[in-house]
């Protein structure tokens, strides 16, 4: 198989579209919705997600969706959603058609995209199967709660197959060959981040030969169909952002690249964006194989967000940064999921964020990685498989020695070629009072007398001077700021004697201003 076309950016659409607009959605009106965010950017291909577990086609192996209610929905977007898709079928038409007709006039490749264990069921259990009342589920699953991982994975994720029992394999394979096989796409993408329960809690390693054995049997259905249509037919699986998370989920990577099982490598998280992937050690295994490395973004970072920019203004600036890490890390291009977009509200970022030369000189964030953890309420425990190399928050203790967390801050811009207005070296400290000595150094020098700002999170009415937040700031010498890897140390020296808490560091972020 040849390699992939270069693709600046790979462009997951989850289905939306088919929910934006009142029922009966015009076949029109659902392809403008879709291709509004991608058109005159530097999108190159379009990831469809063709759905969860029941059809929306004519299927000989899957149930419809919507039939094991006898359409009759849990919500008005359930309604509004699946009708679009139901009327537009009862009418003759034929969306995946439709689409991938669409994208091709554009110049897109057009891919499937196969979520492989999408789990929205809100935390339900396995006893809840039988009373239920979920559009996508099925009656496969309410008929076989034995093959559901139960109270083997996390709680969250307790209706998710168990890919350890060979008829979820081999349903999983039907649904996969049935969608590639009717459609004229350019490639299939296998999503299994979408999401990482697959097989019993701590048995992931062990048991990768299941996950690979059903990736073997795609690449050589992708194989056949690609001899028979005389071009390629490529295969992308999305997959955890560090090879060390992968075996532990059971996606055995370097047997998959040894055996040429993929086309497209796309390391990245399974909830929010995974801000610190390591790209470098995904291309260095692809390097001598015709496989792509795309890092992807989700829709967002995990966590409480705390300024001091507007939200929108600081997302946009971390993901500058992280994209230009990417790239300067050997990434092929950039993937965005979750990326739910009318034509204007993320084309700055979809023309910027795909090639080095369209990200210099822009406004940027890098920024400490957040090991972030939902241990109770909605989505608990779906973020367990991710930033496994967060740095903070982290409490400040004394020590023997007098040191404190290292923060690695991988900078991709360079500041000689590219002047910027402002360099600045923030770190926000939680619990913090004046009297608090904490020592914070730029590669082994010490920074001195910081500006203080206090952070106004709790402080809607601005009417007090302080807060139990606050970031400690150095404007830095762009100079002494180059290209590459970056180490911020921050040790408390003295802690206030009338404060009984830890200070937190919560972020570390150098700013890059140029406009």
């Amino acid at each position: 198989m040849s390699r992939p076309p270069q693709y600046s950016i790979l462009y997951n659409w989850d289905g939306a579209p088919h929910g934006y607009s009142e029922v009966p959605q015009s076949m029109e009106a659902f392809l403008e919705k879709m291709y509004a965010p991608m058109e005159e950017t530097q999108v190159g291909a379009h990831f469809w997600c063709i759905g969860e577990h029941a059809a929306r086609w004519e299927s000989e192996v899957l149930e419809p969706l919507g039939d094991v209610h006898g359409r009759r929905y849990e919500s008005a977007q359930s309604y509004i959603h699946t009708e679009n898709i139901r009327q537009m079928l009862e009418r003759g038409e034929d969306p995946q058609e439709a689409l991938i007709t669409r994208g091709h006039q554009l110049g897109l490749h057009v891919y499937a995209s196969i979520r492989m264990n999408d789990n929205h069921f809100n935390g339900a259990q396995v006893a809840d199967l039988e009373t239920m009342h979920h559009t996508e589920l099925t009656r496969m699953r309410i008929e076989h709660p034995e093959w559901v991982l139960g109270d083997q994975t996390s709680e969250w994720f307790a209706l998710s197959w168990n890919f350890a029992i060979p008829e979820i394999r081999e349903h999983r394979y039907a649904h996969i060959k049935e969608i590639c096989e009717r459609y004229d796409w350019d490639g299939v993408e296998l999503d299994w981040q979408r999401h990482a329960f697959h097989l019993p809690q701590d048995d992931g390693y062990r048991l990768r030969y299941v996950l690979t054995d059903l990736q073997r049997a795609v690449r050589r259905m992708t194989d056949e169909s690609a001899r028979k249509r005389g071009r390629p037919f490529y295969l992308a699986a999305r997959v955890a952002g560090t090879l060390e998370m992968c075996r532990q989920i059971g996606y055995d990577i370097p047997t998959w690249v040894n055996e040429g099982l993929v086309d497209i490598l796309i390391p990245a998280g399974g909830a929010a964006t995974e801000s610190s992937p390591d790209v470098a050690a995904f291309v260095k295994l692809c390097r001598d194989k015709e496989i792509a490395v795309y890092p992807g973004f989700d829709g967002g970072l995990p966590g409480a967000f705390v300024g001091p920019e507007d939200a929108q203004t600081k997302d946009q600036m971390r993901t500058r940064a992280i994209a230009s890490r990417h790239h300067k890390a050997g990434a092929t291009g950039i993937y965005v999921f979750n990326w739910h977009a009318n034509r204007d509200s993320r084309r700055t970022l979809l023309s910027q964020i795909g090639l080095p030369d369209t990200l210099r000189g822009t406004d940027k964030i890098y920024a400490a990685t957040h090991r972030f953890l939902q241990k109770e309420g909605e989505w608990r425990g779906a973020y367990r498989n991710d930033r496994i190399w967060g740095e903070v928050p982290v409490a400040l203790k004394r020590t023997l020695t007098g040191e404190g967390p290292t923060i690695t801050l991988d900078v991709a811009d360079d500041l000689s070629a590219d002047t910027p207005k402002k360099v600045e070296l923030r770190v926000r400290l939680d619990q913090w009072v004046q009297g608090d000595v904490v020592r914070i150094s730029w590669d082994g020098v010490v920074l001195e007398a910081p500006e203080v700002r206090y952070c106004a999170i709790n402080n809607p009415h601005r009417i007090s001077d302080v807060s139990g937040a606050a970031w400690l700031c150095f404007e830095m010498d762009a100079a002494k700021v180059e290209v590459g890897q970056h180490e911020v140390k921050v040790a408390l020296e003295v802690r206030h004697p009338r404060v009984a808490c830890d200070v937190v560091l919560t972020d570390v972020e150098l700013v890059v201003v140029f406009s």
